[in-house]
Order: structure tokens, then C-alpha cells, then sequence
């Protein structure tokens, strides 16, 4: 079987994941848990309105002890992002592993976003409303990963497009998709929506419906036709 444009495309990227010391383990954990604390005060206040005070005091540290760690509450919203894309790429390249139909791979990647999303839904606010805070380096990394994500959902549909015959644009085809997805928190209520698995499947029915779709030139030719 030939090997999808996707396909060599999470191949290449992908890295074996460093051995790490156990102080190095114990400092992620307690990284983990500061960054937890840090999202829920850029969710109450916003990043403009939080200060390394407010950070400082909601993880338990002393403003002089986060400091040492982070100069900065840029860096702090950088490593948010940082883990929260970096966390969700890694988990899809393992599933789309498993995946060689176009239609699934398309699907697990609506679930592996929605999931993750859901499950963390205060992030996915902070990213949403502060997706243009960071600036110069913090920035362009963080860029550099939201372009790796968006040119695996291309090739999917690229790949997808080929199986099929069809005729759209990716790139609109995925904006219009990650519209759909990332506005969830804005409406998503647990006690009366499924979740994200039910979510995933009907919004990929809705999309996958949407995109194979005979385009309007087809149906001007058949009925030229007949």
C-alpha cells in the first residue's frame, strides 16, 4: 500500500521522546500543576488583567520564587500553549498510526481535538482569546506548531479529496473545520450536549456530508445533459 502524503509527513517529524532524570520528572509535575493554576487565572482575568501577583498567589508559590522560573507572564502563557498544541499534535500522530481509510483519519482527528478541547475547556478559552499575546520568539514557535497542525489537517483532506475524486478547496475546507471545532467552548454545556465522541461523530458527518457534496458545476452539467 502507498504511504499517504500525511503519512510521510508525521513520519518525518517525529522524534523519540528524551529520558528524563527524576528531578527533571519533578520539576514537569510541578511545572504541570503551575501552568494549571496559571490558565485558570488568564480564564478569570484575562492575560492583559493578570499579574505575576495573581499567578504567584494561585500557585502557591512566592512572587520571587516564580520569577526565578519565569521572568515573565508572557512565558508563562508561551508554555501553555506550548504543552496544550504540542500535547494535542503528539496524541493525533499516534492515532492517525493506527488509521490508513481517508474518511477515519479525518474523523480521529475531529475526536482527538474535541477531546482533548473538552476535557480542557478553560484552556481551549484562553487560547482562543488570547491567540495573539505572544510576540517575537515565543510567538513564532508557537506559530510553528498551529502550521504543523493545520498542514496535517490539509493533507488528511488532501488525501481524503484523492480517495474520493472530489473537488474543494483545503483550505477553506479546514478553516470552515477548525471554525466548527474551536467555537465549541462558546456553546457546550455537559449537562445537556453528549460528549465528544457523539460530538465528533455527527460534527463529522455534517463536515465530511459538506465536503463531498457534488459541486454546483456538476450539477449544472447533468442537468445540461438531461
Amino acid at each position: 500500500m502507498a504511504v499517504s502524503s500525511t503519512q510521510n509527513t508525521l513520519a518525518s517529524n517525529r522524534q523519540a521522546a528524551p529520558v528524563l532524570s527524576r528531578t527533571q520528572q519533578r520539576f514537569e509535575r510541578r511545572l504541570a500543576k503551575i501552568l494549571v493554576h496559571a490558565t485558570d487565572v488568564f480564564y478569570d482575568k484575562g492575560y492583559e488583567g493578570a499579574s505575576m501577583r495573581d499567578l504567584a498567589r494561585a500557585s502557591g508559590m512566592s512572587l520571587s520564587g516564580l520569577y526565578y522560573y519565569f521572568e515573565s507572564k508572557e512565558k508563562l502563557l508561551y508554555l501553555i500553549q506550548k504543552h496544550t498544541f504540542s500535547t494535542i499534535v503528539e496524541r493525533l500522530r499516534e492515532r492517525l498510526e493506527q488509521l490508513s481509510d481517508p474518511e477515519q483519519r479525518i474523523r480521529i482527528f475531529i475526536l482527538n481535538h474535541l477531546e482533548y478541547f473538552l476535557a480542557n475547556r478553560k484552556a481551549m478559552k484562553v487560547l482562543s482569546h488570547e491567540d495573539e499575546a505572544l510576540k517575537n520568539c515565543f510567538g513564532a514557535e508557537i506559530a510553528a506548531i498551529k502550521r504543523e497542525y493545520y498542514r496535517i489537517c490539509v493533507g488528511l483532506l488532501d488525501d481524503f479529496k484523492r480517495a474520493r475524486k472530489l473537488e474543494f478547496s483545503s483550505r477553506l475546507a479546514v478553516l470552515s473545520l477548525f471554525g466548527m471545532m474551536n467555537w465549541i467552548y462558546t456553546w457546550y454545556k455537559p449537562r445537556v450536549d453528549s460528549g465528544a465522541e457523539e460530538i465528533a461523530r455527527e460534527m463529522g458527518d455534517i463536515f465530511l456530508k459538506g465536503i463531498g457534496a457534488p459541486r454546483a458545476k456538476a450539477r449544472k452539467k447533468k442537468l445540461a445533459v438531461n
